[in-house]
């Protein structure tokens, strides 16, 4: 099956089966970037080489924390296939199954690994320092690199949705409140703190601080709007003898998949056959979690009523 390609996107490269693509808008950012390095009064490098090593550097730090999202989401039985670079960070389109333990850690991976990153920054510089003889320019690089991982792992860890920070929150107030509540909670938490943050920009002079807590408010204004969705589904009539088999809800009654001959069907209605070409179907996607699933493992919840043995 052909990869979908992101808008915007340059396929870099596929490992573990997940597809890394770089947007476009990355090379006008980063171009900017290094020539105001470049104009420094005060240079902190006699080779101008490694402001470029510095940025590609982040960029690695970047991806190897989504890298940890994604493989987190794998290791509880989601699906993730792709992760996309662009200029304010990275994004790994992940789809863990909606419970709130798999949330939680699928999200929390990816700071983890800005954590463990801690000890080997901190092991070079210890290291360099050892070996006198060796170039500064080396030294200042691993310090500042040291420093970056510290300020994307703080950054990240701020309770902001849709950063990290701000999903972990959703996660743990999910176990006490539910998922509607819980990303209404936090998404509304992050629109005060993005607000702060943007206030802080304004005083500072920083527009990357603007751009950000502007994004960041956007990002919390949708996570109200899903939440709002997500609760009129709540209220909507379900198929109680099914459970889907990823996330363990049931499937809702009504027209939400269609046959591939245009005629849109309630699968569970009508037994995964399809009443217009007569076409039978041996999985269902699942609406909840977008995860599809052997028409058999959906009858889990049946049999267990009708007192037969169920592997879980």
């Amino acid at each position: 099956m052909a990869e979908a390609k992101l808008s915007g996107g340059i396929r870099l490269f596929k490992i573990f089966g997940i597809t890394v693509f770089l947007h476009w808008s990355w090379f006008i950012i980063a171009a900017y970037d290094l020539r105001s390095r470049f104009s420094l009064l005060h240079n902190p490098y006699q080779w101008q080489g490694f402001h470029v090593l510095e940025y590609l550097a982040v960029f690695v730090i970047i991806l190897l924390h989504e890298f940890g999202h994604a493989l987190a989401c794998r290791s509880v039985g989601g699906s993730a296939d792709r992760i996309m670079l662009w200029p304010l960070g990275g994004v790994a389109f992940v789809r863990p199954p909606q419970r709130p333990g798999a949330v939680l850690w699928s999200i929390a991976a990816g700071p983890l690994v800005n954590v463990a990153l801690i000890p080997v920054t901190f092991g070079a510089m210890y290291l360099l320092n050892a070996l006198p003889n060796l170039p500064a320019d080396l030294r200042t690089f691993v310090l500042s690199v040291t420093r970056l991982n510290l300020l994307l792992l703080a950054f990240n860890m701020l309770p902001i949705y849709p950063l990290d920070g701000g999903q972990i929150l959703q996660s743990l107030l999910w176990f006490v409140m539910g998922r509607i509540w819980s990303l209404r909670v936090a998404a509304v938490i992050g629109v005060i703190g993005a607000a702060a943050v943007a206030v802080l920009g304004y005083l500072s002079g920083n527009d990357w601080l603007i751009v950000m807590a502007v994004f960041g408010i956007w990002q919390c204004v949708n996570g109200i709007r899903y939440a709002a969705s997500l609760g009129k589904l709540a209220k909507m009539p379900r198929h109680a003898a099914y459970r889907c088999p990823a996330c363990g809800t049931a499937p809702l009654q009504g027209n939400f998949w269609r046959c591939a001959c245009g005629e849109p069907l309630d699968l569970f209605a009508a037994n995964f056959s399809c009443p217009a070409c007569g076409r039978t179907f041996s999985s269902a996607q699942c609406v909840e979690c977008g995860k599809p699933a052997p028409a058999d493992s959906w009858k889990l919840a049946d049999q267990a009523a009708k007192g037969g043995n169920v592997a879980i």
